[in-house]
């Protein structure tokens, strides 16, 4: 880390208990003490008591006399469990981005220690709260087990039924406010952002990076005459050419990365290789948004799938639907700009926990730069919105998780999915418009 990401971790205080933070350990910020005693408390698979209400004062001088609250707003705060090793040494397990998010049951069974007995079927042991000292001794930088697994919490509901799909993903998710998802994750720093200036370090490299875009509509012919009838051969072609055409264009933007220098030919191909779906689910919930609820969807319209096509859809593929759809809401609400984008999409092609790799070391500090670089922009760009930030970042496990499911999807059930799914975003987005739109009475000029 260099010496100006030196002077932004410093300025930042554990999420936890407000003490200076020593960097990003199991997936937020946070100090050497909670590190430390989180991963005391997974590792050793303790459960503690609460002789109060559940809502204890955490504080640098009060994080010590309730473990149970001190554990309770760890997970809340989005630390990973999974990304402590098994054999309780130093150094991560698995490394991703931001913070991680579980359900409120989840929670509830790693503090009753029924999460550690299913895992391992050992006899639960059980802490009283007579106080747990810090013993861990500050570092240096970031911690190695500084990131949580890219697997998704996100809740799926099986309601969602195939015959007659179109009137059920209506009433499922037409018209419904978005779910809260994340409400266990608040700011990733704790700290309100204030209107201020772009540190110049960042608006270079912003800068740097929005020019290494290619922000053109996409060329591919996505219009077709009216009352033709498109058959599922015919669009799952169309995806392909689409797919073709958003992986040159990351292949591109690869050789006019502004660190492409400091990386090897080789370390390009892996990071490719491994993150060309999420890269190009990212441009098309993003940058290419109106043109794949336009074009695209309009397309997907003239497709009717057979009954034998409904039937078989799998549980993957609807699993998958549902969170599309989610994003597709989640993108449209936060309104994603194009700086923020080229952010989101560096940090989440900057994968060091890809096998193979040559250079994780600087692959690291490229993540972490970019990463703070985001989180500068948008809170200057964005200073009355202190979870702007968060929440985009939250966004990209996501988006991982949905690229690794697509692959267990049969390749015949795109058509399929993607209809399904733009329909959907489609219609909600069409809603949104018309209760947006103010009622113009005569005599009453709408106001500009």
């Amino acid at each position: 880390m260099d010496s100006w990401e030196d002077e932004q971790a410093e300025q930042r205080s554990c999420l936890i208990c407000g003490d200076r933070a020593t960097g990003l350990h199991y997936g937020i910020i946070s100090c050497e003490g909670c590190k430390g005693f989180f991963k005391r408390s997974i590792c050793n698979k303790r459960v503690y008591r609460c002789s109060r209400d559940k809502n204890c004062e955490m504080s640098r001088k009060q994080r010590n006399r309730c473990q149970y609250c001190r554990l309770l707003k760890c997970l809340q705060m989005g630390m990973n469990r999974k990304a402590i090793r098994e054999d309780g040494m130093p150094g991560g397990r698995n490394k991703s981005i931001g913070p991680v998010q579980i359900s409120d049951e989840e929670i509830e069974r790693i503090m009753s220690g029924q999460e550690f007995k299913d895992d391992a079927n050992m006899p639960e042991h059980t802490w009283g709260n007579n106080g747990d000292s810090d013993h861990s001794s500050p570092g240096n930088g970031v911690s190695d087990g500084n990131q949580p697994s890219p697997v998704s919490t996100l809740s799926s509901n099986r309601s969602v039924e195939l015959n007659g799909y179109t009137a059920a993903l209506r009433e499922q998710y037409i018209g419904n406010a978005m779910a809260q998802h994340y409400q266990f994750l608040p700011h990733l720093f704790g700290y309100a952002a204030q209107p201020r200036s772009l540190y110049p370090q960042s608006h270079t490299l912003i800068s740097q990076l929005v020019a290494a875009e290619e922000l053109a509509p996409l060329g591919t012919p996505m219009l077709i005459e009216d009352g033709y009838r498109v058959t599922q051969v015919e669009l799952f072609a169309l995806l392909c050419r689409l797919a073709d055409e958003l992986l040159f264009r990351q292949i591109s933007w690869i050789k006019k990365l502004p660190f492409f220098c400091e990386l090897s030919i080789e370390d390009y191909t892996r990071l490719l290789s491994a993150t060309w779906q999420e890269l190009i689910l990212l441009a098309c919930l993003t940058v290419y948004s109106a043109q794949v609820l336009g074009d695209l969807a309009n397309v997907t319209d003239k497709y009717t799938p057979t009954d034998d096509e409904l039937q078989s859809f799998s549980e993957d593929g609807m699993e998958v639907m549902e969170k599309l759809i989610y994003l597709f809401r989640k993108f449209h609400q936060l309104k994603v700009s194009n700086e923020e984008y080229a952010c989101m999409k560096t940090i989440n092609f900057l994968n060091q926990d890809i096998r193979g790799l040559t250079n994780v070391t600087q692959l690291e500090q490229l993540n972490k730069r970019y990463w703070y670089v985001c989180q500068d922009f948008t809170e200057y760009k964005y200073p009355h919105q202190p979870k702007r930030f968060p929440e985009i970042m939250m966004c990209l496990p996501e988006i991982r998780c949905i690229a690794g499911k697509l692959v267990n999807i049969p390749l015949e059930q795109l058509p399929l999915l993607f209809k399904a799914v733009l329909h959907s975003c489609k219609s909600s987005l069409n809603n949104y418009r018309t209760s947006s739109t103010p009622c113009v009475t005569k005599g009453t000029a709408p106001a500009n």
